[in-house]
């Protein structure tokens, strides 16, 4: 078997921050971490076509703070924020907490490995061929400021009898170097072939000692 270790997980604590942060103990914990599963379904299936890259969810007592990063934050809020407070109702109504939603606009898309990642597998479904979405994708990337990106996509490729693997590398990943700055994601495009499978790894630079943010601060519990 291959030595293989998630990208995020490998530098959490160290250059990448905590994307659930609170504490619990013993079947609490159990039924926190079933809650935030949840939520996070309910937010994908009700606003996953706003290209939402990542969700922060921060707890206090009888209170859920959920911040989603986004590429389009007009869709998630609406008209006059008529989603928005839909979706908070909704949530509401799954963990009888009061919730209240922030959302945050992605100022570079091209280079964020979920947004990157919803697109091919976008393309991929509208069967646009693979090898020009992956390039594509790759030098917009390269152009808006990444220092390397790796591109892989699994499976039944342009409708071939036996699944294969085809992968695109701009610049350097150095997937082993625990400051590097590496943006990670998985996706899958469904296809009338049956799944593919994609993988980005966007390689922004380096994080130097003091430029980390690990999460919550002091200031963030007392707001």
């Amino acid at each position: 078997m291959g030595r293989k270790v998630h990208p995020y997980g490998f530098r959490l604590g160290i250059v990448k921050p905590w994307r659930a942060r609170w504490y619990a103990e013993g079947d609490r914990y159990g039924e926190l971490l079933q809650e935030d599963l949840a939520v996070r379904d309910l937010i994908r299936e009700r606003v996953g076509h706003a290209g939402i890259s990542e969700i922060i969810i921060e707890r206090f007592p009888r209170r859920l703070n959920l911040t989603l990063h986004t590429a389009k934050p007009g869709i998630i809020i609406g008209r006059k924020g008529a989603s928005v407070n839909a979706l908070r109702d909704e949530l509401r109504r799954l963990t009888d907490k009061s919730v209240r939603v922030d959302v945050s606009e992605i100022k570079q898309p091209d280079i964020d490995a979920a947004i990157i990642g919803q697109s091919i597998a976008s393309q991929l479904e509208r069967r646009i061929s693979h090898k020009r979405a992956m390039k594509r994708a790759a030098f917009r990337a390269m152009r808006s400021g990444a220092e390397g990106i790796k591109i892989v996509c699994s499976g039944r490729l342009s409708g071939s009898e036996m699944a294969r693997r085809d992968e695109v590398i701009l610049g350097r990943v150095p997937r082993q170097t625990l400051r590097a700055d590496i943006d990670f994601q998985i996706t899958e495009a469904l296809t009338t072939y049956g799944r593919i499978g994609v993988k980005v790894w966007v390689y922004k630079g380096e994080v130097l000692p003091g430029e980390e943010k690990l999460g919550a601060t002091d200031e963030d519990f007392a707001s």
